[in-house]
Order: structure tokens, then C-alpha cells, then sequence
């Protein structure tokens, strides 16, 4: 009877384990379900991006093609647009964009923006292919809120990485050395490959397109940086139409900065104003020579609206936050003394 006993209690004993066990795998919290929901609505906008470049090849003397990097995008919209990072298809001769179906289609670069380190690429695909992401607000973001990140790290594809905004505001630096201002710091494991791939709030909507990391072994150390979803919305409709970034005119040619660095300016140097242009209408002056030929220096540009104008970088980043018609105020120094005119910008010719 006592034997009988104690098979019985050991096999309810096994049987709540099993019990136990089964609920404990199909349990989730809802910061899992969250992650998990985000991943399989949004990995379909995510896609693989594979930069070739051709070479001869030294035996046979015949160019071929050969893989040069490869990078994350993700869909704009459905009329076949694709947003990456311009580092990630830099020096390109052709691009491959696969989607999740595994599908290959060759891309065509509609515009880039080096400096914002943004491109936009276009495939051919049909439209039942294509799901855009939905595009969020960065203005809204706080330190401590979550973020996730889907990309192809070292190339394996759809990795998702969960972590939060460590950081708002930062400054990077492009390809070309321009600054991006306002950069998202995140502690999501961003890798090699992950660049181009957007970053999610946990709505999953699109907040930022991740673009670099800080480490110098070169994998994920826990400081990643993105591009706010804000510029993003400005720059890429402006690819699209126009092929490049559009700011508006001044009317002026600059000096190289390291011409005014030896020279100890801080700030812009004119070095010509063009004629009937907004800077020649508002009085500013480029460099001029004296009846010896010694070179007189030109007005130096200082503020752009009140705020100060230490270098060329500072201009850009002024008038890219400004449209044809504004009317703005600069501040320059002639002379050692400080004035201000103010001028109303012009579209590119």
C-alpha cells in the first residue's frame, strides 16, 4: 500500500512539473510580447543591402564583379524607394537590395546627401512587396525610453537588438567630415552591417536610421548612434526630387577653412560676393586687394539669426533649417567691429 503510495505521488509530482514547465515556456511578459510584435510587423520593411564593385582580375586581365560591403535599409513606400546610410553604398558600381522573401533586385540610386550620411535607392518591385515603415517623431524622445533595432549584423539577417535612448543631441561626423547634429545615442547593439537599419520606438514606429558605432574594436560596445527620424523626413523627399540636398542661396563664396585656421579666423571668411544675389543686395563684402596688391581681408560671417557661426559647417547646418523666401539675419565682423544686415534667400539656379 505504501508502495503504491508512492508511485502515485511521485507521478502527480512529474506531472505538475511537466505542467509547470509548459506554462513557464508559454509565458511572456508584455516587454517580450512588445518585442516580439514589433520584430514580426516590421522585419518585412527591413531589407539587405549588397554594394559590388568591379575590379580586373590580375591573372586573367577580365573585370568582374566582386562584393565590396553590405548594409541594412529599409523601405520608404511603396513606390519602390529605399532609405540606407550613404556610407553603406559609397563607391558602388552596383547595388542589390534583397527582401525578406529572399528575392533579389538590382537598385538605382535616386540621391544622396554625403553629408547627413543618407541615401535613397529604388527597385523595381511590385507594390504588394514593398511595406513601409510608419514614421515616427523624434522630437519626442526621452532618455530611458525604448528603442529596438533590426538590421543584418556581420551579414545575418533581420537581427533584432533591444535597448533604450542613452543620449539625445549628439554630434557625429559623415563621411565627408560635415557634422550630424542631433544624433541619437542608443545602448542597442548596433554592429557592422546594422548600418542603414531603422531604429523603433516601441509603437514600432520608425525614430531613426542607425548609422554608426563608438568602439574601437569595431563591434557593439554599447554606444550606437542614429540619425533622428526629424532630419530624415526633411532630407529624402528632397533626394527624391532633386537628387542631392537643397539649400537655399546667400550668394557667396567661402574660404577654405584651413586657409582660415592658419589665419586664426573663427568664423566664415567671404571670399566673393556674386552680383544681384541676396549677400551683394545686403551691403556684404569679399576680399579686396589695395593699389600694392596686398590682399585686404572680407567681411566674416559670425551668426546666422543670433546664433553663433564658428565655421562653414555652422552656415550649412543654418541654412539646411531654412527656405527659399526666408528672410534671415547675419551677423559679420568688418573691419574688427561687429554688424548685422539682414537678407531674403533664393532658390539654387
Amino acid at each position: 500500500m505504501l508502495a503504491h503510495t508512492s508511485k502515485t505521488s511521485a507521478f502527480i509530482f512529474l506531472l505538475f512539473c511537466c505542467v509547470s514547465l509548459k506554462s513557464l515556456a508559454q509565458f511572456s511578459t508584455n516587454d517580450e510580447v512588445n518585442n516580439t510584435q514589433i520584430y514580426k510587423q516590421s522585419s518585412p520593411s527591413v531589407v539587405f543591402v549588397t554594394n559590388q564593385t568591379v575590379r580586373r582580375n590580375p591573372y586573367s586581365l577580365n573585370l568582374e564583379t566582386i562584393p565590396r560591403g553590405s548594409g541594412t535599409g529599409f523601405i520608404w513606400s511603396d513606390k519602390g524607394y529605399i532609405v540606407t546610410n550613404y556610407h553603406v553604398i559609397e563607391g558602388a558600381r552596383q547595388v542589390t537590395i534583397t527582401l525578406q522573401d529572399q528575392s533579389h533586385w538590382q537598385a538605382s540610386l535616386v540621391g544622396a546627401a554625403p553629408e547627413k550620411d543618407l541615401a535613397v535607392l529604388r527597385i523595381d518591385a511590385p507594390a504588394e512587396k514593398l511595406t513601409p515603415l510608419p514614421i515616427g517623431d523624434s522630437s519626442v524622445l526621452s532618455v530611458g525610453r525604448k528603442v529596438l533595432a533590426i538590421g543584418n549584423p556581420f551579414g545575418l539577417d533581420t537581427t533584432l537588438t533591444v535597448g533604450v535612448v542613452s543620449a539625445l543631441g549628439r554630434e557625429i561626423n559623415a563621411a565627408n567630415d560635415r557634422k550630424i547634429r542631433g544624433a541619437i545615442q542608443t545602448d542597442a547593439a548596433i554592429n557592422p552591417g546594422n548600418s542603414g537599419g531603422p531604429l523603433l520606438n516601441s509603437s514600432g514606429e520608425l525614430i531613426g536610421v542607425n548609422t554608426a558605432i563608438y568602439s574601437p574594436s569595431g563591434a557593439s560596445v554599447g554606444i550606437g548612434f542614429a540619425i533622428p527620424v526629424n532630419t530624415v523626413k526633411k532630407i529624402v523627399p528632397q533626394l527624391i526630387k532633386h537628387g542631392k540636398l537643397v539649400r537655399p542661396l546667400i550668394g557667396i563664396e567661402v574660404g577654405p577653412e584651413q586657409w582660415a585656421r592658419r589665419r586664426g579666423i573663427e568664423g566664415v571668411p567671404i571670399l566673393k560676393v556674386t552680383q544681384n544675389l541676396p549677400a551683394a543686395k545686403a551691403g556684404l563684402q569679399g576680399v579686396s586687394r589695395n593699389r600694392s596688391g596686398a590682399m585686404i581681408l572680407g567681411d566674416i560671417i559670425v551668426g546666422f539669426n543670433k546664433t553663433p557661426v564658428k565655421s562653414y559647417d555652422d552656415l550649412l547646418s543654418a541654412l539646411e533649417n531654412q527656405r527659399a523666401g526666408d528672410t534671415i539675419q547675419i551677423t559679420f565682423l568688418r573691419g574688427g567691429k561687429r554688424h548685422h544686415t539682414t537678407l531674403a534667400l533664393i532658390s539654387p539656379q
